[in-house]
């Protein structure tokens, strides 16, 4: 294809890129097979597509390609089925996405003045956690003092007393005067989530009361379908979707079956999902999300118009870290920006330090301003869906659905939600993709920067308010950094740092990307690292040696060959107790073990605090 550039004044038409024939896709496989057998990634006869050598896989096993050069057919327009590029016509160009922020600290008068401070500086709705884990519920109106009702929407999230709370809310904003045309947010009514999150079945009688009594209220949802238990689970983006897909429809025959028509059960319904560092799958699981529930509510006979998804993203939890903590301004400035680029319609992005309590001021401000900035200076809203027609995208929602899809006809054929979660089909599956997931951390191919990669020993400890303790007791709640952060935790804990000495062979050239790499994964348990620097013999190392018990080999193959084990066996005879060695696993007499990019560097840690007795 040819770009053309049109001058607006008189002259000839200027066509850009003429002269060039069009680059083909062979072309572009020959240029990257040079690049990978280059770099000694394929052979000189590879024996597929060249370019699969860089693909990767999903924990829904879809392969994400290098290059994609076309889409997976028509998504649709904004407002109209399937919803796929947003369930309203405008997106959110009118008045951007809804700010939404949660508050759960239990003393009501400071939750007033949280919540004060940031509707006062951006914030447009509230999340309350009310009841256990949260605010009580008898201390609702003190901590909504000064905030008018019909001006900001309120999303209640009180697990089992989800009928008190939302009483309460009622009867302040009748006490207010407000009309209820103006109420907006959700009363959070979630039975399957309590079940989800507790083991114990919910109270589905009084979801449905709420429903209808909600009915009178024509911006107000009653139920919420959240996805947060089954992703904080471990769960997939497919298995979170089709968990949600299964709740949302329980709660449609609930409803429908209490005799309210299948448009207004639609309408009281919200969805919420996480938003994770993973820009690209939270976008297309938002947009997948509106596909799959357009397809359910078609398939129940709904209106068109009653079958857009009302979405809330939330900042991933699980992908939060208590290291290192100023790293996860980044991880929720991509999560909100995917958010706000998949189309949900409100975004909650937690703050910095939620992993380690409750949140300080500072960490509050720099949430809503990280929605602020990307609102008012990256215009993130003023387009609707920007990801729309990206081959990628698009390709991507599509295998995400199917496989969202897979995954709720696998629930349903075994009873619905409250059935497969009883059985325990739905935690072993997510069991099963946690312990896929723990093992890419542990192997460093999901790296966590500042906890896996890139930690920093010498950072002091945030301190927080501990925050209210959430009901459990059903499926488990993970952070994706636990595994490291319990070693850092132990080798904190220890009267001294724990040390292990890097046995630099040869010059800085030899040994200095070795020695880097090995100085960083040893760093992710606690662990600090001494070196010998430039070396001329296995004198020299000696010389610098202080009796670690745990030492490792650093230099390169070359001075390998012709140093290391010489080096290793003088070194153990020195006191060494365990010899490892910075490099791809062979032959060498002495060497107990070896690191190297993608070894299980939990494994080796573990391994490496029992050899210097740090108790954990």
């Amino acid at each position: 294809m040819v770009a053309h550039s049109k001058s607006s004044g008189v002259g000839p038409e200027l066509a850009l890129a003429a002269e060039f024939p069009e680059p083909t896709h062979e072309q572009w496989q020959a240029q990257v097979q040079k690049v990978l057998q280059r770099s000694g990634l394929i052979g000189e006869h590879p024996a597929g597509p060249v370019e699969d050598v860089l693909a990767t896989t999903t924990y829904d096993g879809i392969t994400v390609h290098p290059l994609y050069t076309a889409g997976a057919g028509e998504p649709g327009v904004p407002g109209l089925a399937p919803f796929v590029r947003g369930s309203r016509a405008q997106g959110n160009v009118a008045e951007g996405w809804d700010v939404r922020q949660r508050h759960e600290h239990p003393d009501a008068a400071e939750a007033n003045r949280e919540i004060l401070a940031d509707l006062y500086n951006g914030v447009s709705s509230l999340w309350l956690r009310l009841g256990r884990g949260g605010l009580a519920v008898e201390d609702l109106a003190d901590a909504l003092e000064g905030v008018h009702l019909d001006m900001i929407g309120v999303a209640l999230d009180a697990g089992a007393d989800f009928t008190a709370a939302a009483e309460a809310f009622l009867a302040l904003a009748d006490e207010q005067g407000v009309r209820g045309s103006a109420l907006r947010g959700n009363l959070g009514a979630d039975p399957l989530g309590w079940q989800a999150r507790t083991g114990q079945p919910g109270d589905r009688a009084g979801a449905v009361a709420l429903a209808e009594r909600c009915t009178a209220f024509p911006e107000l949802k009653a139920l919420v379908v959240d996805g947060l238990p089954y992703h904080g689970a471990g769960g997939s983006d497919a298995q979170e979707l089709g968990c949600s897909l299964a709740a949302a429809t329980t709660y449609l025959r609930w409803l429908t079956e209490a005799g309210l028509d299948v448009d207004t059960a639609a309408g009281l319904l919200e969805f919420r999902y996480a938003a994770t560092a993973d820009q690209f799958l939270t976008i297309a699981k938002l947009r997948a999300a509106r596909r799959l529930w357009e397809q359910v509510t078609r398939s129940c006979g709904a209106a068109e118009q009653a079958r857009g998804q009302v979405q809330h993203a939330v900042t991933s939890p699980a992908m939060l870290t208590r290291r290192d903590p100023w790293v996860n301004m980044l991880r929720t400035t991509i999560a909100s920006f995917a958010a706000g680029v998949g189309g949900a319609q409100a975004v909650t992005t937690l703050p910095f330090d939620a992993a380690i309590g409750l949140p300080d001021a500072f960490a509050r401000r720099i949430a809503r301003n990280t929605q602020a900035l990307l609102l008012e200076e990256s215009h993130l809203a003023q387009v609707i869906d920007p990801a729309g027609g990206s081959y990628y995208v698009e390709s991507l929602t599509d295998e995400l659905a199917k496989a969202a899809w897979a995954w709720f006809q696998r629930i349903e054929a075994a009873g619905g939600l409250p059935a497969a979660l009883e059985s325990g089909l739905i935690s072993s599956e997510l069991a099963a993709t946690w312990e896929q997931r723990r093992t890419a951390i542990a192997h460093r191919r999901d790296a966590i920067t500042g906890v896996s990669e890139f930690p920093n020993l010498d950072e002091a400890p945030l301190e927080r308010e501990t925050a209210p303790e959430q009901p459990g007791g059903g499926l488990p709640v993970h952070r994706y950094a636990e595994d490291f952060e319990r070693l850092r935790d132990a080798a904190d804990a220890q009267p001294s740092r724990p040390t292990v000495f890097l046995a630099t062979l040869g010059p800085l050239a030899a040994h200095n990307a070795r020695a880097s790499f090995a100085r960083n994964l040893f760093a992710a348990g606690g662990i600090e690292c001494t070196d010998a620097g430039a070396t001329e013999s296995t004198e020299d190392v000696l010389a610098a040696y202080a009796g670690a018990p745990v030492v490792c080999l650093c230099s390169s193959d070359k001075v390998y060959a012709e140093r290391a084990a010489e080096t290793a066996e003088a070194l153990k005879r020195a006191g060494a107790q365990q010899m490892l060695l910075a490099g791809k696993p062979s032959e060498i007499d002495g060497v107990d073990g070896f690191v190297f990019a993608g070894c299980d560097a939990l494994a080796v840690l573990t391994d490496v605090h029992d050899q210097l007795g740090v108790r954990r």
